[in-house]
């Protein structure tokens, strides 16, 4: 299993911390809120204890793999799941290899924005004649999503392409604008559970389905994310979930309101993309549960050792003391390299020579996470023992149940983001849509352009 070391986050060296005496005031109302959670079981925890969600993949096996491409089309939950599971356990010249190199499985595209130069870019790389277009959308009216799944239909028409032989529609089981598309046309269908939110769906087929077409074995991930499970009816202390939950909740209260994820690791990087959309959308929030305004959050922050000791670690050790750190370290990468003894006579190159890339970069780790500390502020470190299915599944199940843990501390609901909507409203207006003219003009004044 995943390793988390909690230990920096309690030493007598930060500077107005936490001790586990402060935790243990809390075992009882942390043991009634994981008790809630076990009983009630969220939408994005039931979902790992049934088969339908991997069935409904594996069933389209045949119709899947007569492809080379996938190209997934969605945004925010819809899409970062997705490329956090490509980048984490595919190699990252995948998509440069040949079919045979991938063994049969599919090269993995994920279109997850509406720049006009990004979209082309990926269109022009593919052949669509050998591409599926997954589309993901719970409503169907999700814009960027939607704009894009009519550039790739209007695309297939024009090749003179059989849409219904090209797409597959990832959306709600019952009603939305894809799901009485798909019903006319006869295009094939994953279901979106309907009690999970877009930001806890990487573990259902908005994620599995490209996971299974570029190879990942998803079973693998259920295994992974039970892992995590079982670890919530633990006493506090043994309870990652909980803690991670309870410790930024506290150093959230003493001022520590941004929440650094510093991947030691190109791969882990992506799951800290994947992490600030989940931690800043469901606990960013204006009200309570009872409807009173507190404007709580915490704003999630990525950083990539060692390429942000570069840039970010001067702020973090000697800027404000606003942060709490968590690094992600590997300890066994699937390759090494060994650096060579080039340059025997110069002194200031010698200590290199010799040693593996990996050593290096633990070794900065290291390096900055004593420093963090030396300087009085809080981290904490998830180590994986190798990057695979199993660690990574762990990582989402452990996280989303954090984050579920720490809405209830927060006394928000972690499953709506009210603040998102209006946003939304003031684009349908200026695009036309009918219906939201009123939203066309915003009540902020004039504007001041130069």
């Amino acid at each position: 299993m995943l390793k988390f070391d909690f230990t920096n986050l309690f030493s007598d060296a930060i500077v107005n911390g936490i001790s586990i005496n402060d935790i243990k005031k809390y075992d009882e109302i942390i043991k009634n809120i994981t008790k809630k959670i076990d009983d009630n079981k969220p939408g994005f925890l039931e979902i790992i204890f049934s088969r339908k969600w991997i069935d409904s993949v594996l069933d389209l096996k045949d119709f899947i793999f007569d492809f080379d491409n996938l190209v997934v089309l969605g945004i925010g939950g819809s899409a970062l799941g997705n490329i956090a599971l490509q980048n984490t356990l595919r190699p990252f010249n995948w998509n440069y290899l040949s079919k045979d190199e991938r063994d049969g499985k599919l090269r993995i595209f994920v279109i997850d924005n509406v720049d006009p130069d990004f979209v082309a870019s990926i269109l022009d790389t593919i052949d669509v004649h050998k591409t599926l277009f997954n589309v993901i959308s719970k409503s169907g009216t999700t814009a960027e999503a939607m704009s894009n799944y009519l550039i790739a239909r209007g695309i297939l028409e024009n090749y003179g392409l059989n849409p219904k032989k090209h797409l597959i529609f990832t959306t709600d089981p019952e009603k939305g604008v894809l799901r009485k598309i798909a019903n006319e046309d006869g295009i094939k269908t994953l279901e979106i559970p309907q009690n999970v939110g877009g930001r806890f769906s990487v573990l259902t087929p908005v994620g599995l389905l490209s996971a299974y077409a570029a190879g990942i074995n998803i079973e693998s991930l259920y295994d992974g994310a039970k892992n995590a499970y079982s670890k919530l009816s633990n006493p506090l202390m043994k309870n990652p979930a909980a803690l991670i939950a309870l410790t930024h909740y506290l150093y959230y209260n003493k001022g520590r309101n941004i929440a650094v994820m510093m991947a030691y690791s190109n791969k882990l990087y992506y799951l800290a993309d994947w992490y600030r959309q989940l931690w800043a959308e469901s606990l960013g929030k204006k009200f309570d549960k009872s409807g009173n305004e507190i404007k709580v959050g915490q704003t999630p922050v990525k950083a990539l050792g060692a390429v942000d000791q570069h840039s970010q670690v001067q702020l973090y050790n000697e800027g404000p003391d606003d942060k709490i750190i968590t690094f992600l370290k590997v300890e066994k990468f699937e390759r090494d390299i060994k650096i060579p003894s080039v340059h025997n006579n110069e002194e200031a190159l010698s200590y290199l020579q010799g040693n593996k890339l990996s050593a290096l970069l633990n070794n900065e780790l290291k390096g900055t996470e004593n420093a963090i500390l030396e300087h009085g502020k809080p981290s904490m470190k998830i180590t994986f023992p190798q990057i695979n299915e199993l660690h990574v599944g762990e990582f989402f199940m452990t996280y989303e149940l954090a984050t579920t843990i720490a809405g209830e501390l927060f006394n928000v609901n972690p499953f709506d983001q009210p603040g998102v909507e209006l946003g939304k409203k003031i684009t349908y207006a200026l695009m036309g849509r009918k219906g939201f003219e009123e939203y066309k003009i915003t009540k902020n004044g004039e504007r001041i352009e130069i």
